[in-house]
């Protein structure tokens, strides 16, 4: 599936990753900047591309040019920027195989709103990578008979909380490891949880799994609990207050609630008032550290 991606780059762009010294699925990032070198993470290291294939000895780095940006957002918008327009509002693009292009340029503002962002000069592109069975460590201690306990996931950026929500959700949406099957609801915000590319999920996130997608969080789980009848409501990035009053309101209604923030540990989170708040009034049963790629620290709350 991330060889596909290499079809959405810009000739020059994908001469340059199609070499033998990338292995594709190691592959996690590719950054196009103007006028700057062409930049990947790969492995969890970050590295410049050099004209040569050579990704550790950087002699002659590639610099993307104006060329690469204009070829490579044709292709990921099939020569219609205009059928993106809402996505681009939003500053990102998702294409098939659930693969996220974030792009950054000159904003354009109409009283207080984003309307558009024109002169893209700047391309992220994220590769989607879904391993299932990542949960799979810490499953039994958030189980609560054959459901789940509300549980927050705390983790810096780019350590896979987002990877171990999405295998959460789909293990407790299938009724894996002795739970109950439950329907569940992903209010996607970003399109990053379930990847979605034209209404329907790119990753697997179970077969009782509704998606709510590009929809604000607080007002996704409010519309989830009114149409869809979830028992679980999963939610990436809690962010402000409204997030919190919109959690505190769907666990009243009888909803588990599976969710992520950014941060270092419990301590660092309970620094922003809203969420001591949710600390306080033991909104979340379980907390998951996740201390480093792969390795979680499970708090009880109980």
């Amino acid at each position: 599936m991330a060889k596909d991606l290499l079809l959405f780059l810009g000739k020059n762009i994908r001469k340059m990753l199609d070499n033998p010294n990338i292995d594709i699925p190691k592959l996690q990032e590719i950054r196009l900047r103007i006028n700057r070198p062409l930049m990947i993470v790969y492995n969890n290291n970050e590295y410049i591309v050099d004209k040569t294939n050579d990704i550790h000895h950087v002699k002659n780095p590639y610099i993307v040019d104006s060329m690469d940006i204009r070829e490579t957002l044709e292709y990921i918008s099939s020569y219609s920027m205009y059928a993106y327009e809402e996505d681009i509002r939003q500053g990102f693009i998702t294409v098939e195989g659930g693969h996220r292009i974030g792009l950054a340029g000159k904003v354009v503002v109409e009283q207080g709103e984003i309307k558009t962002i024109k002169n893209i000069s700047f391309i992220n592109i994220r590769l989607s990578h879904q391993i299932k069975g990542c949960a799979n460590s810490i499953i039994d201690m958030i189980k609560k008979n054959k459901t789940i306990y509300h549980t927050l996931i705390i983790s810096p950026p780019g350590f896979g909380k987002t990877t171990l929500l999405r295998d959460l959700v789909r293990q407790v949406s299938d009724g894996e490891h002795g739970l109950y099957p439950l329907n569940s609801v992903i209010i996607d915000e970003r399109s990053e949880i379930a990847g979605c590319y034209q209404g329907i999920p790119q990753n697997d996130v179970g077969i009782r799994t509704d998606v709510l997608d590009c929809c604000p969080k607080d007002k996704g789980m409010l519309m989830a609990i009114r149409t869809m009848s979830p028992k679980v409501i999963a939610i990436d990035e809690i962010g402000d207050r409204k997030d919190v009053k919109a959690v505190e309101y769907s666990i009243n209604c009888g909803c588990k609630i599976l969710a992520t923030i950014h941060g270092n540990s419990l301590e660092d989170i309970l620094a922003r008032p809203h969420i001591q708040e949710v600390v306080k009034n033991n909104l979340f049963e379980r907390y998951v550290i996740v201390e480093a790629k792969g390795c979680y620290k499970v708090v009880d709350n109980e």
